[in-house]
């Protein structure tokens, strides 16, 4: 039977005028009216009951033992506080029905499948995931429903008869559901698999920052491409019928995503030769920053004003990049310096010594110097040299510092710095004729 069967409308006549009969024969019989009530009463009450539970389970007592047995147990148990509610109030309705010899046949099925869905809800709430958790509560749950009632066998040869051929492959909707639920769970234990591997990695102390990254993805790449492979395989599935498909996947990888491998490519290529690794502080172009992750297609590059460059790896292979901590950690720092042509120049070198001296990122080793680098045409001109080691924390910053600490100095030992002028020579080989003219009305004037 394939799935055009149950597109005639004949057969869904029958399916339906069947499913009346059961639902007259079983629901709504005065027996089973009644229990379904009082499970809809005891749904009620758990529903109100429930928030007081949860505020008892929130309690913290001032106990030792306590905090270290209780309070696990208390958040493990909070969010089924109202299921356990709803099937304590359900127990005590069928032990009573029991007693009175009143029919319980219904609350008893609803007591399994709740007791499955606490258990079910319970042993999933370990998955820190809320989304894998709950579809793994809700799967269970279901297969738990229908093994109870005495479904599963019958709705998987229903769900395996509802089904598509296409030429010799044949693909039933049990096949899709178990090959989706296979799926899920052999990626689940990839992403779990592939964080255990890449906190061990992380750990290791005898492998760099790049390589740890490089291994690190590695891991997940294998796990995850296995757990697909494995995910096939248990369905069924002839991993020789994505032959073709493979190669019109390389042939689309060769035309247009080119960008896309070339970035992948370079990403294992600067993991391999660790050129550039997490911590390092580069420079590319005009940004300037250091290295926070190293991805598989984009290194990110966070700078000082904290924006977060995503610069693609293909860009550092192919351009040219200051690592200013590739070999180690120091920076030379240069202060250009100009005095007055009139101001003592040993006491200017040793007052900007002094003042690289008082800043705390300036090295001590290698030692600051400080140059005569030129008579300028309007100062003395002097540099300022000095090393830090610790780049990522800014230059501009210890620079102002510095030249701070001189400005200081400078100003308190008498050291001048100059500023650009310029002397005006007027010259002309004819003489100039100066008259003074009286306004009219003074100095003797007639009226």
């Amino acid at each position: 039977m394939d799935l055009n069967t149950y597109t005639d409308p004949e057969h869904l006549r029958q399916w339906l005028a069947a499913a009346l009969a059961w639902i007259d024969a079983n629901l709504l019989a005065v027996g089973n009216l009644v229990q379904l009530g009082v499970i809809l009463a005891t749904f009620v009450a758990a529903r109100l009951l429930s928030p007081r539970l949860e505020a008892v389970l929130d309690l913290r007592p001032d106990v030792r033992w306590y905090a270290r047995f209780g309070v696990p147990v208390a958040a493990a148990l909070k969010p089924i506080a109202r299921p356990v509610v709803w099937l304590a109030a359900l127990w005590f309705a069928v032990f009573a029905a029991k007693g009175a010899g009143w029919p319980h046949q219904v609350m008893e099925g609803a007591v399994s499948l709740l007791t499955a869905w606490a258990v079910i809800r319970l042993a999933s709430s370990f998955i820190r995931n809320p989304f894998w958790a709950r579809a793994v509560a809700v799967t269970a749950w279901s297969i738990a429903a229908l093994n109870l009632l005495g479904l599963l066998v019958p709705v998987a040869d229903t769900l395996d008869r509802m089904a598509l051929h296409l030429g010799d492959f044949r693909i039933s909707v049990l096949g899709v559901v178990k090959a989706a639920l296979v799926s899920a769970l052999f990626l689940y234990l990839a992403s779990v698999a592939s964080r255990l591997a890449e906190a061990r990695i992380n750990a290791s102390a005898n492998l760099t920052p790049s390589m740890r990254v490089l291994f690190g993805k590695f891991a997940r790449v294998s796990l995850f491409a296995l757990a697909i492979v494995l995910a096939l395989e248990s369905v069924g599935i002839d991993l020789t019928a994505f032959a073709v498909f493979g190669g019109a996947v390389g042939l689309g990888i060769g035309f247009g995503l080119q960008k896309v491998v070339s970035n992948l490519m370079s990403g294992v290529i600067l993991l391999m030769d660790r050129s550039v690794k997490p911590g390092d502080v580069i420079a590319i172009g005009d940004t300037f920053g250091w290295i926070n992750t190293l991805g598989a297609r984009y290194v990110s590059v966070i700078t000082r004003d904290g924006t977060e460059h995503l610069i693609p790896n293909e860009e550092l292979i192919s351009q040219r990049v200051e690592n200013w901590s590739f070999s180690n950690q120091l920076v030379r720092q240069k202060v250009p310096i100009g005095i007055d042509y009139g101001a003592d120049v040993h006491l200017a070198r040793e007052l900007a010594l002094k003042a690289a001296e008082g800043v705390d990122r300036v090295l001590k080793e290698p030692v600051p110097v400080c140059h005569l680098m030129a008579f300028g045409d309007n100062s003395v001109n002097l540099e300022l040299r000095f090393w830090i080691n610790d780049p990522q924390n800014g230059v501009a910053n210890v620079r102002s510092a510095v030249q701070l600490r001189i400005w200081d100095l400078y100003h308190e030992h008498g050291v001048v710095f100059p500023f650009p002028q310029r002397d005006l020579h007027l010259r002309s080989s004819v003489p100039l004729k100066v008259e003074v003219v009286e306004p009219p009305g003074k100095g003797g004037g007639k009226d």
